[in-house]
Parts: C-alpha cells; sequence; structure tokens
C-alpha cells in the first residue's frame, strides 16, 4: 500500500501554518495553534482517528482565534484530500456516535468526493477556553469542503460545553478512521461514477 499521507502550508497575511497528516499512523499528535481548546479538539481527530497529525500554526491571537482556527482546519481538510488520492480501495463511508460524560455525539461521513455539511451542535457559553464556541460548527465545516467530504454531525444532548465539543470531535475522528479505511475486498473506486475526486 502507498503512504497515504500529505504535508501542506499555508501562508497569508493572517496566519502561517504547516501541517502533516498520516492516516495510516498511530494516533499521536504534536499541535500548536496558539489556542489550547482547539488544540485539544485537534488532539482527539487524531487519536480516536489513528492518524498521526502534526500541525505548527501562527496567527493573528491578538485580533481573534477566527483566521487560526480556520485555516488550520482549510489544511487539514485539504490534507485529508491528498492523502486520500484517487480514493481507491476506500470503504468511502463511515459513522460513529460518542458518549462524553452527560454529552452525546454523532458523525457520519462519506468520502463522496461532493463536499457538504450539516452541523447540528448548540453550546450555552461563548467560548471555551480561547475558541469561540460558533467556530466548533465552522471548522467542521471547513475541513469537509476542503476534504471534499459529505459530513453530517451532531451533538444529541448535553449540558456541558466542553464535554458537547470533545464528543463530536470524537465521533468525527472515529467515523473518518471508518471512511479512509482499506476494504481488502474491494478493487478500484467505490462508486458507479468511477470516481471519487469530481
Amino acid at each position: 500500500m502507498t503512504q497515504r499521507s500529505a504535508e501542506i502550508q499555508r501562508q497569508t497575511k493572517e496566519t502561517s501554518v504547516a501541517l502533516r497528516l498520516d492516516l495510516d499512523g498511530g494516533g499521536t499528535a504534536e499541535i500548536d495553534t496558539g489556542i489550547g481548546f482547539y488544540d485539544h479538539m485537534l488532539g482527539h481527530i487524531a487519536l480516536h482517528g489513528k492518524f498521526d497529525l502534526q500541525v505548527a500554526a501562527q496567527g493573528d491571537l491578538h485580533i481573534d482565534a477566527h483566521h487560526t482556527i480556520e485555516d488550520v482546519a482549510i489544511c487539514l481538510g485539504r490534507a485529508i484530500d491528498a492523502a486520500l488520492g484517487g480514493r481507491s480501495g476506500i470503504q468511502r463511508m463511515g459513522s460513529a456516535y460518542v458518549p462524553m460524560d452527560e454529552a452525546l455525539a454523532r458523525a457520519v461521513i462519506d468520502l463522496s468526493g461532493r463536499p457538504y455539511a450539516v452541523i447540528q451542535a448548540d453550546f450555552q457559553s461563548p467560548l471555551m477556553g480561547q475558541m469561540p464556541t460558533d467556530l466548533v460548527i465552522h471548522a467542521l465545516e471547513t475541513i469537509a469542503a476542503h476534504a471534499k467530504m459529505n459530513l453530517h454531525a451532531a451533538v444529541l444532548y448535553g449540558r456541558n460545553d466542553h464535554h458537547k465539543a470533545e464528543a463530536l470531535f470524537k465521533a468525527f475522528g472515529r467515523a473518518l478512521a471508518l471512511a479512509v479505511a482499506i476494504d481488502s475486498e474491494r478493487i478500484g473506486i467505490p462508486s458507479s461514477k468511477g470516481t471519487l475526486t469530481e
């Protein structure tokens, strides 16, 4: 099997991001975005997806966290897309439910090549650490768009915002791990169109 990894760099006047993703790693994460809660959530994607993920980002955090969170999400989505290559032999679809104490989240992914996201999550507080809670949804939408995936994710219930967000990112990681997994019984592209990249 060819190596399914990618390195993405993004330089703008607002941010500088270097990201490396290995889909067939062991779940190790080295993440520094300057936003501790975001680092924590990205680490859950790596750990529960069993991906190796390295992220080094510097952004205009003196303004707010938006540009950094968005640009890291762009890079992660692009890395997923690049690491998958032509998407031959993958399971393509994956889903997961994850509880976190009183909260329960669900994520369903189709690596269809068609970007679309429906994220349902309600948060009570404006911030979790230094991460605005509205950017949880935006980050997942951005990853989905740049990974060319169909993503449906929801917090089904919960009280604590940290628990709800953590369950959501863990569910995303587990669902993605299933979707990118190699199907040993499949040869070629799992699509009646013959392509998953357009």
